[in-house]
């Protein structure tokens, strides 16, 4: 299908950059999966405009951007609440609108939540690499020329631009994420848990600890109680691949969650967020307090299964085709 200009960037934001679900296979290569950091809401964002899930997508943060709509379109906005206005009147998150040429999307500070999601029918037309049209920032390829959006970019999208009556579709509101200023993050232990003293293990389960200033993509860094590993050794392991969600204990004991621009790393893992809290990790802000809790491996499926049984369920009740 034919592209055409569809959004212009009037003010950038802060860390405005295209990402679908990410580019997975080649981690032996060392090419991280990048991708949406709250992948629930992405996915939403994209099912109320009558795309497929994995569309591209614009994610920002904290500040979203100012953008010019250049044909009519589609549009929704879910995840954090950084307060969304068309032609500067409020908009409903999680919900979709039909945006006329020359309407203007633009957004306050956030209230709730850290990162917000922009879907349009059709997506966001940029290349594919490596399968995925998700921005690598720190190796600078793929979304919009492999960096964040700047003043004046144009953005391609889809001549058909979805079907326009998918305005007005909402999520369910009993389904959509609460965000708060303290998480409880689900993790099962391991794969180095038996590395550290039952001291440790304690004080990681039962301290408060806060998301630092200098987290990035890369990985959450937390301020707080540190977590030694067992004094006979030594304090790194051999570099090894690693997931988003796996918690980190470099030589410092200070805890680091593992985001998805990195596919290896060489310190010990005492445990790892389950799947179903992985889209929360895109929405703890600078400041926030995180504790953890242990539940099982059936736990943990049964609460992943429960999230895409939200998801199917809200398919299932679309009244309009998905875009391929």
């Amino acid at each position: 299908m034919a592209a055409i200009e569809t959004l212009e960037i009037i003010s950038p934001g802060i860390m405005t950059t295209v990402q679908d679900l990410g580019r997975y296979g080649y981690g032996r290569f060392g090419v991280a999966p990048s991708g949406a950091l709250d992948s629930f809401s992405l996915r939403i964002a994209n099912l109320l405009v009558g795309n497929s899930e994995n569309h591209a997508c614009l994610e920002t943060m904290l500040m979203g951007p100012g953008i010019r709509v250049l044909t009519d379109v589609v549009m929704a906005v879910t995840g954090g609440d950084l307060q969304p206005k068309r032609n500067k009147q409020p908009i409903e998150l999680w919900r979709s609108y039909a945006f006329k040429k020359d309407d203007v999307l633009s957004f306050g500070n956030a209230v709730s939540g850290f990162r917000a999601y922009i879907a349009v029918g059709g997506g966001i037309g940029v290349p594919p690499v490596m399968g995925s049209r998700s921005t690598n920032l720190p190796s600078g390829f793929g979304g919009y020329q492999g960096r964040f959006c700047k003043k004046e970019d144009i953005l391609l999208g889809d001549a058909s631009c979805g079907p326009m009556n998918g305005a007005g579709r909402k999520f369910n509101p009993d389904w959509i994420p609460r965000y708060s200023d303290k998480w409880k993050l689900r993790v099962v232990w391991g794969p180095q848990d038996d590395h550290f003293p039952d001291d440790s293990r304690h004080a990681f389960l039962n301290s408060m600890f806060r998301m630092s200033q200098d987290s990035d993509r890369t990985g959450i860094r937390l301020e707080g109680q540190e977590i030694p590993c067992k004094p006979d050794i030594e304090a790194s392991i051999i570099s090894e691949g690693v997931i988003s969600g796996s918690i980190q204990i470099p030589g410092d004991g200070k805890p680091i969650i593992i985001l998805g621009e990195t596919v290896t790393g060489g310190y010990r893992k005492i445990a790892t967020v389950i799947s179903a809290d992985l889209p929360a990790l895109g929405q703890i802000k600078p400041g926030d307090g995180i504790q953890f809790g242990v539940v099982s491996l059936d736990e943990a499926y049964l609460a992943l299964q429960k999230m895409e049984d939200r998801i199917n369920a809200f398919k299932c009740k679309t009244n309009f085709s998905l875009l391929p």
